[in-house]
């Protein structure tokens, strides 16, 4: 045979290898191991979900466009710059400071722990991903206080951006269930020490729906909030989202200038000052709550990334 077309045959069936191999990492693939999920998408790492031998379960690392570190490291792992406050700050996390009066929010001598019981479903696809778990939130000395069913799906959406929507049904299964009056939660990120307002390496600025920035936007109502800076010299974005099915929507932010960021519907004392208790909310024996939240790890600033347009089209999508 010819030379030549000896050569071209080869790269010809080198293409279709590279092809193939591609497509066969298409979308978002969730792969189990025996403490963490292990979640990729188009064949890149995006996060790995921890599940075990840990006080509660959480997203580390979280990659967002071109594969930055947009959360903090530590306690997870020990690097350059970074301060080591709030050891209970881990990645992405969802905990709250008063349940029945137990606190799921640190990680401290006296608290509680959300313990994973199962996986429901764990389910790759070619446009989302799925884990959905149930666990038990169990306090210092073993009393169980309340259950839980949350399910996070993670999205094919590109490279230009990292997309997933956290739902968690806590269950009143054990009597009455009493979210406390605490700004201590609830759905949240620590983000990469770059991306900070305030801090020696700190860079960003926070947006919320009502166009409040940076520090004034702690303890403030909003439909949406937006946490950006730069990572590696590029700026990226963390953009989170509350579903007017939400108690309580808008929701108010626990979100600080040091990188922490978080809606908490509960804290009325500490956000505005109301008399201790004013935010208690009840579910009765039996009973459950929802939340539904999404994240959008972005690249650009508020307006780079169109985060408001993204926002009235994930309400029209949920709707």
């Amino acid at each position: 045979m010819n030379p030549r077309l000896i050569v071209f045959f080869q790269v010809a069936i080198a293409l279709l290898s590279v092809s193939a191999f591609a497509q066969d990492q298409a979308g978002v693939t969730i792969t189990r191991e025996d403490d963490q999920l292990r979640i990729t998408v188009d064949g890149k790492p995006f996060s790995n979900y921890h599940f075990k031998n840990t006080p509660r379960p959480y997203l580390y690392p979280l990659l967002g466009p071109g594969g930055l570190h947009m959360t903090r490291h530590w306690p997870m792992k020990d690097m350059p710059n970074e301060e080591h406050d709030h050891p209970h700050h881990r990645s992405l996390w969802f905990a709250f400071g008063s349940l029945n009066g137990v606190d799921f929010w640190s990680e401290g001598a006296k608290a509680g722990k959300t313990i994973h019981q199962d996986f429901i479903t764990i389910e790759s696809g070619k446009k989302v991903g799925i884990i959905k778990s149930s666990n038990q939130w169990v306090a210092l000395d073993g009393k169980k206080i309340c259950s839980d069913v949350r399910t996070i799906r993670i999205y094919r959406t590109g490279s230009e951006e990292r997309m997933l929507d956290f739902e968690i049904t806590l269950r009143a299964s054990e009597g009455d269930l009493t979210f406390g009056d605490t700004k201590e939660g609830m759905m949240s990120v620590r983000l990469a020490e770059t991306m900070r307002v305030k801090g020696k390496v700190a860079q960003g600025h926070i947006r919320n729906s009502e166009g409040v920035l940076d520090g004034a936007t702690w303890g403030k109502r909003a439909k949406w909030c937006d946490y950006y800076g730069p990572v590696d010299g590029q700026t990226v974005g963390v953009a989170m989202f509350d579903h007017p099915s939400n108690p309580r929507y808008p929701t108010w932010w626990h979100v600080r200038d040091y990188g922490l960021f978080g809606a908490n519907p509960f804290g009325l004392h500490d956000f505005e000052g109301k008399p201790p208790g004013s935010g208690d909310l009840k579910v009765p024996a039996g009973g459950s709550i929802t939340f539904t939240y999404r994240i959008i790890l972005h690249k650009g600033d508020t307006d780079q990334a169109k985060v408001s347009a993204k926002f009235d089209a994930f309400i029209k999508e949920k709707n």
